[in-house]
């Protein structure tokens, strides 16, 4: 366990005491956070309601948007009360919790979004087969194969991090991140560090192989295939190609914050990088999503609509 007796807290130094600047943060924010909540909780009740969206690939959306709903739900509330706080500290038990909570959003998200591939390529390239392929228990299997395996990932990740003894309590972020934390460690990492090495290989080549090939698969239909199959694939897969290279920027600007020296980077925009990927696409995603797919819009509409 963490040598509580002598860091029972963490404390932050990237945010701003500004009592005019934290104000505008929080105002922001908490917009943000609204609209986030707002959009996915309408486009899960859209899915819920509706017959005709009680299909694969709206069941895996209704997947990805409860997903949004978790991460941002254990995000922006922690983010609030610190902007107006006076004293930028954590509890060790809720940082624990926090670092548990947004990688398991992170893991679920990327496995979300390599499942949500497969189901567009077995639609697009094998239309005729793939009421057989995508049976409600393969369904079933597939979303409950996106939170498991990244449940069991960061239950070990956790473990790990937490079980080292610490030299110091400062983190230079505006939340807890497994990262920092390892780097305030005296106590011996080898074992963190492999195993982060090792899983983060593991699921990002076997994550993104996946998702490649499924993309060249339907690339390749696309161009052999009709317009009117073109124009098909391409309605339904440009949300997900969307959304699939905004969660990767995200996360490569996250790696960039965390790996190297970033210093010579002014505060503010190291905070809105290493805060773009947990807060930009629980709100992109529904956007995206409920303005591209066309049966979502017509339910949408048809809703809204004024006889």
């Amino acid at each position: 366990m963490m040598n509580s007796t002598e860091f029972n807290y963490f404390k932050f130094t990237a945010y701003s005491d500004s009592s005019v600047l934290k104000y505008l943060f929080f105002m922001i924010l908490m917009s943000l956070y609204v609209l986030i909540i707002s959009a996915n909780m309408f486009l899960i009740v859209i899915i819920c309601i509706t017959r005709s969206l009680h299909e694969p690939m709206y069941l895996f959306l209704l997947s990805l948007f409860a997903n949004e709903l978790f991460g941002s739900t254990l995000l922006f509330p922690f983010l609030l009360v610190q902007i107006l706080s006076d004293v930028h500290i954590v509890s060790a038990a809720v940082c624990l919790l926090q670092v548990f909570c947004l990688y398991l959003y992170a893991g679920v998200e990327i496995f979300n979004l390599a499942v949500m591939s497969y189901d567009r390529y077995l639609a697009i390239c094998y239309p005729l087969h793939y009421n057989t392929h995508m049976s409600f228990k393969r369904v079933a299997f597939l979303i409950a194969a996106s939170w498991f395996p990244p449940f069991l990932i960061i239950v070990i990740t956790t473990s790990l991090s937490f079980s080292l003894q610490l030299c110091g309590n400062i983190i230079n972020k505006v939340y807890c991140d497994n990262y920092s934390i390892v780097k305030l460690a005296c106590s011996d990492t080898t074992v963190n560090n492999i195993y982060g090495l090792f899983i983060t290989l593991l699921t990002l080549i076997g994550l993104l192989t996946l998702i490649l090939y499924t993309y060249t698969k339907i690339l390749k239909v696309c161009f052999s295939g009709s317009k009117q199959t073109r124009q098909k694939a391409l309605s339904t897969c440009t949300p997900h190609l969307a959304s699939l290279l905004n969660f990767f920027f995200g996360c490569m600007f996250e790696v960039l914050q965390s790996r190297f020296n970033m210093n010579s980077v002014p505060n503010m925009l190291r905070i809105f990088l290493s805060l773009y990927f947990l807060t930009c696409q629980p709100f992109f995603n529904p956007v995206v999503y409920g303005l591209k797919m066309s049966k979502i819009r017509h339910v949408c509409k048809s809703l809204f609509s004024v006889k």
